[in-house]
């Protein structure tokens, strides 16, 4: 969520991005990232004055969560039957 701090705060050796940098590394859209961060979906973001920033190492770990899916969750019942079609 765009809202919520990552636990880790030590970002000395870390890449700030800017949003057209953050929507390139995840490839998606700008607009896409606008849409994330007002719903607060998105990857944790924040802002220097007026210029939204990301975290380069907050992005990865924001795209490594999404590949997980709740079980019982449709896009897990979606990826069950595709493995056992493929099966």
């Amino acid at each position: 969520m765009s809202t919520a701090r990552p636990d880790n705060d030590d970002h000395a050796n870390d890449e700030m991005l800017t949003i057209d940098e953050a929507a390139a590394f995840l490839r998606v859209p700008v607009a896409t990232m606008r849409y994330w961060r007002y719903c607060g979906t998105g990857p944790f973001s924040f802002k220097i004055q007026r210029h939204v920033r990301y975290w380069r190492a907050d992005l990865v770990l924001w795209r490594a969560e999404q590949g997980r899916q709740p079980e019982g969750s449709p896009q897990a019942a979606r990826s069950a039957r595709r493995s056992a079609a493929d099966d």
